[in-house]
């Protein structure tokens, strides 16, 4: 499902609302999925008595796949060249997620044209959570 160049417009942007109210549940599901059981994720009285935060959060990792998420749904994970993000806020439970993708430029290198890619998630406060930077391999 790889894009082409005619199907893809600098400026173009995708939004997509993440999680709606996140539950706990789920971050400790991810917990078990990532093998990631730091107790600032999962345990409310460590996070809380022994590291001073107002309680559990979610992983950075879940956010920043919840917002791969919205990239790859467009333009494919087999055309995914890069995937990076710097993780901005903690994520708590109860947050509502939405993520932006906007194409940044599309440019013709030696493998082909490749398009990078801004992405931004924010909370229901119009914080941001995470941003990052991506770039994706396009078809002819």
């Amino acid at each position: 499902m790889s894009l082409s160049t005619d199907e893809i417009k600098v400026g173009e942007t995708r939004e997509s609302v993440l999680v709606e109210d996140l539950k706990r549940t789920r971050i400790v599901q991810y917990a078990g999925a990532s093998g990631d059981y730091n107790p600032l994720h999962t345990d409310e009285r460590f996070a809380v008595e022994a590291a001073g935060y107002p309680g559990v959060f979610a992983h950075g990792m879940l956010t920043m796949g919840m917002t791969g998420r919205v990239l790859t749904d467009w333009v494919g994970t087999e055309a995914l060249l890069r995937y990076g993000v710097r993780f901005k806020a903690q994520v708590w439970p109860g947050d509502t997620l939405t993520a932006t993708v906007t194409v940044e430029s599309v440019e013709d290198t030696d493998a082909g044209p490749v398009a990078r890619f801004s992405l931004r998630t924010v909370n229901q406060d119009g914080i941001e959570v995470v941003t990052g930077t991506a770039t994706a391999r396009l078809e002819p």
